[in-house]
């Protein structure tokens, strides 16, 4: 049988219901449903209800919509009984959710604008709050989606309107079983629906698997009462996917069990705010757990953000940097707390405040930290652990520091498990698109000029990149690049674009032109801007240069009769170019916003989220700001203009990848430098299942001695501190920074090494500082001397805009890795690199089938081919052979008729459909008997699935 009628699969489930736990009851209507839910109530809260009481009840709960339900749910209903005394029952028990009442039943109908029969509903407490819709094998799954959607408009709401109170859906065809919360039809999308997972983030797709575990009633109760979260913002509803439920019971274990740290690592656009923020809930009602206090990076608070953090802790964010209402409420009984890092710094570092919080120095206090990628490597991460002795520390983070994209700070390089320990739960980008809850992304590489073929006959002595990539003609080019492909990128400006520039300077060239060309009346979109700017910067005037009094800077033949003082400059500080922004943003949205005090601007950072997010705003110009922490669903296209790379790059081009629609169906990436490599470099360290940030450090004793070793060279070069002041030629200045540099990199190491002091070493902390100084005004110097006078290329160079090529990030993407490992010339790195493809392949699950045929080219071919253009040319020659192979082996081991075989495969591959028996018995040479004809043809049908999925599938052509 090739489709399974929905009864069968139906009767299945209930049968399978039942084993696991729940009582099969006969409700036909809502009369017995409303009796049921009685007897139901009155065992639940081992009570007996009158009819009065219970009219009471009904009419308390029959209010509301589906979100306003849901808290009614959560609460308890209040009635008078019949001696005149007020009682309350409990609808559901939220803290023991096992001890609830589960029942199953099917075919319930309700008659509201139409008559409607359900599948499959669970009742708990006699509430249905869980409903199932089952479709035939075959159909597509969205079919019960659209069909639970007419329930809504036709009779969900009829009579009590009890199924109002449901609070999950499940659809499946059998094979595809999918999860989601309610919600009203116009907040519902089938991009909404999840698959359930094991912890490895394998999905659980048949129902019988899916039933076992995610409908088990212990952990559907548990879904329903503590992975649903009541989202105040948008007053609906909204259920965590496996990876936030595993992620969430991960970190809640380990503070039940240990007082060790760990992080999660869950991709960019997974829901990590919401994951943080469930934990952080669940974490407070811990007996032991003093307080949990969930730390962001202020930066990130924009205007979504900061209503969510009110709906879990009203008034905890104010806007303000009020670290007083920190302080009290780390002193009060306040169980949650969200702040920012830089308030916590404040309140621990102020002698102010530091005596009302000195309590709490050995409390179980529990924080975590979102985006912990950024703001936690120096000074601070240290002052809070050094402080709060007894606290355990969580991290979210979507792009990890590993060894590879760390930094250096004083502290030397840092990584996320150095700070905090163990990796407790990894969902990351290959995971995430795999599972359609964040996109692809789709890049495009945008040449903006080309050498004309003359230049190579010129030499040149040094070329002036800044001058070239900020060369007017070029950014003019760009401007008009977006102008006339905006409206396709954004489907007609359906969606919204941001586009991220190098440098504030080109930020405001970029912006200026985009204004004149709307002015020109050459392009109607919206762009706004905003940046941040630095009280006392470089001032573009000060140069050093004087004017003569008695010479005017334009002609200076030409004597002055009066040298006048001059009160006005041709530059502006950045600000007032940012005022003079915001005044066009002012008109064209009539609000009335500038940088003249730290609320106005603020409000204009929230401001400019909100209509994002509205679609109000065409085109974000931005050097920096709204790169991480800004989600927007509407968001679809990043332009670049701006190098990029690791944790940067992913942070950066995951602002496009949100899912919302049909309609929305990549990220565009729009890069007008040649990003490839950085992009290739960054996918490969954030979506290798097994990346690991193995740090190879030698011995600490080791270090030392290469550290004084270091410092003996540096001695020769500069034997005193004030000697450095005595170099006469740029070469002495340059070995002295070379040779300083070295030292900085050993001091970077040495710091990693908790036993790590000065006093190990021959030179001591001060001389080292006092070192650092003329180093650091050296550094400055050097690179302004070394700048020889330019050539100037530009009218060499043809500014021209020329498409290069697409990439979109999918399994073809192993073909250009091959070419890539081709290249390679280190062995270590070959290696390294070859292991890399060999573990992706492992995690995909497209691939995994290819693992064997992808090893056996890259060992036996790969190392053949001279031309590394010809890489991808030479597997389709050896894909097409060994296929070929393929087919005949297959051929011969089951004595098939190789032409009908081939038949069979392509209707297969024309229908998506599995062969039928009968043409699986069409292929035989011989017919095996009756009692071996359904395992054979079983036998063949998936060896025959399995030569697609391994030699087909995935490969063009």
């Amino acid at each position: 049988m090739t489709s399974q009628p929905e009864q069968i699969l139906e009767n299945n489930l209930i049968a399978q219901l039942a084993k696991l736990g729940y009582k099969k009851v006969e409700i036909k209507d809502e009369t017995d449903l409303l009796a049921n839910l009685k007897v139901q109530l009155e065992i639940h809260n081992k009570i007996t209800l009158t009819d009065s009481s219970f009219q009471q009840i009904l009419n308390y709960i029959n209010k509301g919509n589906i979100y306003e339900r849901a808290q009614i749910l959560r609460d308890r209903v209040p009635y008078t009984n019949e001696h005149g005394e007020t009682k309350t029952i409990e609808l559901i028990n939220q803290i023991h959710w096992c001890q609830n009442q589960f029942q199953v039943t099917q075919q319930v109908s309700m008659e509201g604008k139409y008559k409607n029969r359900y599948d499959v509903t669970i009742l708990i407490n006699g509430l249905p709050l869980a409903q199932i819709e089952l479709k035939r094998r075959g159909l597509e799954l969205k079919e019960a989606f659209n069909q639970i959607n007419r329930y809504e408009r036709h009779s969900f709401t009829a009579g009590f309107g009890l199924f109002q109170f449901v609070q999950l859906f499940v659809i499946s065809n059998g094979v595809n079983t999918k999860y989601f919360a309610n919600a009203p039809i116009k907040a519902r999308s089938f991009k909404q629906t999840f698959y359930w997972t094991d912890v490895s983030n394998n999905l659980i797709t048949q129902l019988p698997d899916f039933t076992d575990l995610f409908l088990e009633p212990c952990h559907l109760s548990k879904m329903i009462t503590k992975y649903i979260v009541l989202n105040e913002s948008y007053r609906m509803l909204m259920v965590l996917r496996p990876y936030q439920f595993y992620a969430t019971e991960a970190i809640v274990e380990r503070v039940k069990t240990t007082t060790k740290f760990g992080y999660i690592w869950h991709t960019t656009g997974s829901g990590k705010t919401l994951t943080s923020f469930k934990t952080a809930q669940i974490l407070t009602n811990l007996p032991e757990v003093y307080k949990v206090v969930f730390v962001v990076d202020r930066k990130d608070l924009d205007y979504q953000t900061t209503k969510e953090f009110n709906s879990f802790s009203k008034g905890s964010i104010d806007g303000t940097n009020n670290t007083n209402t920190l302080v009290n409420q780390l002193a009060d009984q306040t169980k949650l707390i969200v702040t920012t890092i830089q308030k916590l710094n404040t309140a621990i570092s102020k002698t102010n405040y530091l005596n009302r919080i000195t309590h709490l120095i050995d409390q179980r206090i529990v924080f975590i930290f979102d985006e912990c990628h950024r703001s936690q490597f120096g000074k601070t991460h240290d002052d809070i652990k050094n402080f709060f002795t007894a606290s355990q520390m969580f991290g979210f983070t979507g792009t990890p520091i590993f060894e590879e994209n760390a930094g250096s700070n004083e502290f030397g390089k840092r990584t996320t498990a150095m700070l905090f320990e163990k990796c407790l739960h990894k969902y990351v980008i290959t995971n995430a698109i795999k599972d359609e809850n964040v996109l692809k992304f789709s890049i495009e590489y945008i040449s903006t000029f080309k050498r004309k073929d003359q230049i190579l006959d010129i030499e040149v002595e040094a070329i002036d990149e800044a001058e070239v990539m900020e060369a007017p003609q070029r950014l003019n080019n760009i401007v008009d690049y977006i102008i006339a492909n905006h409206s396709r990128k954004t489907h007609n400006k359906s969606f919204t674009g941001m586009f991220c520039v190098s440098s504030v300077e080109t930020l405001i060239k970029y912006y200026q032109l985009f204004h004149q060309k709307r002015q020109d009346g050459l392009h109607n979109l919206k762009v706004a801007t905003i940046f941040s700017y630095a009280a006392n910067e470089d001032d573009a005037e000060a140069k050093g240069l004087f004017i003569d009094d008695e010479f005017s800077e334009e002609n200076p033949t030409e004597l002055l009769i009066a040298a006048e003082p001059k009160t006005a400059y041709n530059s502006k500080h950045t600000r007032e170019y940012l005022d003079d922004f915001i005044s066009h943003y002012n008109k064209d949205f009539n609000t009335n916003y500038s940088t003249k005090d730290s609320i106005s601007f603020y409000n204009y950072y929230n401001d400019i989220a909100k209509r994002v997010k509205n679609k109000d705003i065409d085109i974000l110009l931005v050097v920096n700001m709204f790169l991480t922490g800004f989600d927007s669903k509407t968001l679809n296209t990043l332009y670049v203009d701006k190098n990029l790379k690791y944790h940067g790059l992913i942070q950066a081009y995951s602002r496009t990848n949100r899912i919302l629609d049909e309609v929305k169906s990549q990220g565009n990436i729009v890069s007008f430098r040649n990003l490839k490599k950085a992009t290739d470099d960054a996918i490969q360290l954030f979506s290798n299942l097994d990346a690991k940030e193995i740090i190879i450090m030698e011995p600490y004793e080791d270090y030392i001695k290469l550290f004084n070793l270091a410092y003996a060279e540096l001695l020769e070069i500069a034997p005193t501190v004030d000697s450095v002041n005595g170099f006469i030629t740029e070469e002495q200045e340059l070995e002295f920074v070379t040779a300083f540099r070295e030292l900085m990199r050993l001091k970077n190491k040495l710091i990693t090494f908790t036993e790590f002091s000065f006093e190990n070493l021959q030179m001591e902390e001060q001389t080292f500082e006092d070192y650092k100084s003329k180093y650091l005004d050296l550094y400055d110097k050097t690179k302004s001397d070394s700048k020889k006078e330019l050539v100037s290329i530009l009218d060499d160079i043809d500014f021209e805009l020329e498409l290069i090529h697409r990439d979109e990030v999918n399994v073809s993407y192993i073909m250009r890795l091959l070419t890539q490992l081709k290249d390679e010339t280190s062995e270590q790195e070959h290696e390294k690199q070859k292991q890399r493809i060999i573990d992706i392949i492992a995690g995909e699950s497209q691939l995994r089938s290819k693992r064997e045929l992808i090893e056996r080219f890259i060992n036996n071919h790969l190392p053949q081919i001279e031309d590394t253009d010809l890489v991808e040319e030479k597997f389709d020659e050896y894909l097409k052979v060994e296929r070929k192979a393929a087919i005949q082996e297959l051929s011969n081991e089951e004595n098939l008729n190789q032409m009908i075989l081939e038949q069979v495969i392509g209707n297969y591959l024309f229908t998506n459909k599995k062969p039928l028996r009968d043409e699986i018995i069409a292929t035989m040479q011989q017919r095996p008997s009756l009692k071996e004809r359904a395992s054979t043809t079983e036998r063949i049908t998936n060896k025959i699935i399995n030569f697609v999925e391994t030699f087909i599938s995935g490969f063009a052509g």
